[in-house]
């Protein structure tokens, strides 16, 4: 049995006692830490915590690593419920199309977006795949991200889309991260069926999902429902058929028009509805009568010059919100995570405690993960960073594009 004790820690943030699930509307402000204190783990888990002066003392110093975090402070690994990561290369030349002045609906139309991501990972073998990916999830691992859930929808066809899902299940073997897999077929209609759209969502229900459930490829089935992708009523026919073979409904919504993708969301019971830049009354009343996990993709706007969705009125409304990264070659480059909760304080003037908790425990929800993942916890897995000497946990949104964290601990293991 591994032990690991952080002792003399300045402040020890998003401790629950008594864990919840989410957190919405006003508590969201809440974010629970004790100052001065001390946490053990043992193996993959958090077993106590507590101040200094309270401190047990310890019997057996036996198998017992001890960190002093003297001036630091030590929270929760970040959860990204949101990423594209599994890709071949990058797409920098439409990032410079767009400086020039196109959009991204024209670059997509002009054979870029997803179809040109599409087209290199198609021409990529599964093991250059791997060895990509595998840098991308180390370099949000020591950035502070303990559990991801990754998407495919850059093969497009049945060979390159469970070609992709099977480089994900070879990263959860290879990456000490909680990795959560989502099968995204229907992230953009392929040319050659574009004259013919039926037949390539024909394509997915009859061919794609019996094949990646007998292989169990995927916990969750995603659909792009926006103007020239899938629409509400395709979105809804795909989820409910990937329903039949026990994948749970994520929803790529409202992100360059009001889709109807959280109208789908709410109807196929999926667990988020996600990026939701053009949210409106109608859809926050809907979410406020669901469990769904409305989500944000502050990099995709930052990176897309998108409108900022309500978050402020969102909240205020009593909702919950969680936050990820949307990691992904084409309009958010960056797992940082840290950025991500800048940016939520900065342009969607959400608090710092209000950001921390999106991509804690209620990004953990977004992927059936809040129950052992998102806050420090008793019996929660010990996935923890320590930051450098910092004032306060406010300091990490104040202080962007700064790297302010110091230890990694993933299981129980100094990464």
């Amino acid at each position: 049995m591994k032990k690991l004790l952080i002792k003399n820690i300045k402040s020890l943030v998003q401790v629950e006692k008594t864990p919840k699930l989410k957190v919405a509307g006003k508590e969201m402000q809440e974010l629970l830490c004790i100052d001065n204190a001390w946490l053990a783990m043992e193996d993959d888990k958090i077993v106590d915590f507590g101040e200094m002066d309270n401190f047990p003392g310890i019997s057996d110093w036996s198998n017992l690593r001890v960190i002093d975090a003297s001036a630091k402070l030590v929270l929760p690994s970040w959860c990204d419920s949101h990423t594209h990561l599994v890709y071949d290369g990058s797409r920098e030349k439409e990032f410079v199309d767009r400086i020039q002045g196109l959009t991204y609906e024209e670059i997509a139309n002009r054979g870029g977006g997803i179809l040109n991501s599409a087209k290199k990972l198609q021409n990529t073998s599964e093991e250059e795949l791997l060895e990509q990916a595998l840098k991308r999830l180390d370099e949000i691992k020591m950035m502070g991200t303990g559990a991801v859930e990754i998407k495919s929808g850059y093969g497009l066809t049945v060979k390159d889309e469970i070609k992709m899902l099977r480089v994900i299940q070879k990263l959860k073997s290879l990456s000490p991260l909680t990795i959560k897999t989502t099968f995204l077929g229907a992230h953009a209609i392929p040319h050659e069926y574009k004259s013919n759209r039926e037949e390539y969502i024909k394509l997915i229900i009859d061919k794609m999902l019996p094949q990646i459930t007998e292989e169990k490829l995927a916990d969750y089935c995603d659909v792009f429902c926006e103007r020239n992708y899938f629409t509400k009523e395709e979105t809804i026919k795909i989820l409910n058929a990937a329903s039949k073979y026990g994948l749970k409904a994520k929803v790529h919504a409202n992100q360059l028009s009001n889709s109807g993708g959280v109208q789908a969301g709410i109807e196929c019971d999926a667990i988020s509805v996600d990026h939701l830049e053009y949210i409106g009354d109608e859809e926050i009343a809907l979410l406020k009568t669901s469990q769904k996990m409305p989500t944000l993709l502050p990099g995709a706007a930052f990176f897309l010059g998108l409108p900022h969705p309500p978050a402020r009125k969102m909240i205020d409304s009593g909702l919950s919100i969680a936050a990820a990264s949307d990691y992904n070659p084409g309009s958010s480059p960056s797992g940082n995570m840290n950025f991500i909760i800048s940016l939520l304080c900065i342009q969607y003037k959400m608090t710092p405690e209000e950001a921390i908790n999106a991509v804690t425990i209620n990004s953990a929800y977004a992927m059936d993960l809040s129950k052992t993942h998102g806050s420090i916890a008793i019996g929660k897995k010990a996935n923890v960073f320590i930051t450098k000497k910092i004032p306060g946990y406010s300091y990490i949104p104040y202080s962007f594009a700064n790297n302010l964290i110091e230890t990694v601990i993933i299981n129980g293991q100094e990464q």
